[in-house]
């Protein structure tokens, strides 16, 4: 899919400003290419490539932190379990709210491609993610909570 991509750490900008870098905060280093990510067509989602990649979701209504309910999405890397090897990993899961960054989370090879987020009460819209295997590139999904 055609996105912006900043050129320091690679964060996809979907709501297309391409102005600081929420990430690295760098300034004014976005550059937009055709093969940003890749996003499911469920239909030809058939591969064995696509299934170890495309994150799935699991939304879990008012959970959480005691006394303070939230929405906890849970998201793991792949229909069949992506590999965790120093030479082929999931290295980051960036979530979003409706195109708004709001959370990335790095991986190393020692940990299994799953993450959860904890989001207020109340949030509604489109939750996005977009992870990124070090021999693959990144894949995208989303869930309408």
């Amino acid at each position: 899919m055609k996105g912006l991509i900043c050129k320091i750490c690679g964060y996809v900008a979907l709501d297309g400003n391409r102005g600081q870098c929420p990430v690295c905060h760098a300034k004014n280093v976005f550059e937009e290419r055709e093969d940003a990510y890749k996003a499911p067509d469920f239909k030809a989602a058939s591969g064995e490539s696509e299934k170890k990649h495309i994150p799935s979701f699991a939304v879990i209504q008012e959970r959480g932190i005691p006394g303070n309910g939230c929405i906890d999405v849970h998201v793991k890397i792949g229909e069949i379990p992506h590999p965790a090897l120093p030479e082929h990993h999931i290295t980051e899961i960036a979530f979003y709210v409706d195109n708004k960054f709001i959370s990335n989370v790095m991986l190393t090879a020692d940990i299994n491609p799953a993450v959860v987020v904890h989001l207020k009460s109340g949030t509604k819209g489109k939750v996005q993610v977009i992870e990124n295997c070090n021999l693959h590139g990144k894949w995208y999904n989303e869930v309408e909570i």
